[in-house]
């Protein structure tokens, strides 16, 4: 199980299988909020901290990360 931070703010997320299914917006007590809709407007934003989590965002807890880098988040083969 990966342990997700404020770092984790706009990396990509893929699948097991690496196909990208969005970015973080938001790290919140374990959870990210992911944006599955998330643009180059989007993505830069969350770099800067300036995303807001919101009904367009999903939340993934810690438990359904595989692994995390420095670009990253994959999820857990079984999401």
């Amino acid at each position: 199980m990966a342990t997700l931070s404020d770092s984790d703010e706009g990396k990509d997320v893929v699948t097991a299988g690496g196909e990208k299914v969005g970015i973080v917006k938001e790290v919140d007590r374990g959870t990210a909020y992911v944006d599955p809709n998330a643009g180059l407007t989007d993505e830069l934003k969350s770099v800067l901290g300036w995303g807001d989590r919101d009904e367009e965002t999903y939340p993934i807890k810690a438990d359904a990360v595989a692994e995390t880098t420095d670009d990253e988040l994959q999820l857990d083969r079984g999401r």
